[in-house]
């Protein structure tokens, strides 16, 4: 059985679009349980990082999880295995690429506590 099987790919069904466009494919991707967090650890790592390296960086991430995410983002060609795990090029811009939308969520954090009344805080 491919362990990768389902990888959300442009030009494919994804989740939320029949066309699989591939904004769509991307979010599917990094929008699954522990991807963001699997690409984070592995771009603040200083070298490539073991199976067991990255699940301990992951906290309670489990291991049959972990083999799953590292298989599609593996085959989505954003990380790669030699000497451990790490980041391709298109992975690390990626991430580049993700900065604005986290400066914005910062952001946006900032409006919704203000926003939200003192009661439900």
């Amino acid at each position: 059985m491919n362990v990768a099987a389902g990888t959300p790919r442009p030009g494919s069904p994804v989740r939320g679009s029949t066309t699989g466009r591939p904004i769509m494919a991307l979010f599917d991707l990094i929008g699954r349980r522990w991807t963001l967090r699997v690409i984070w650890e592995l771009d603040q790592a200083p070298h490539p990082l073991t199976f067991r390296d990255l699940r301990t960086a992951c906290g309670d991430l489990s291991s049959s999880v972990l083999t799953r995410r590292l298989a599609e983002l593996v085959e989505a060609r954003l990380v790669e295995h030699e000497e451990g795990y790490r980041l391709t090029s298109a992975g690390r811009e990626l991430v580049e690429r993700l900065a604005p939308l986290t400066q914005w969520a910062q952001e946006w954090q900032t409006t919704t506590d203000e926003s939200t009344p003192r009661a439900a805080r």
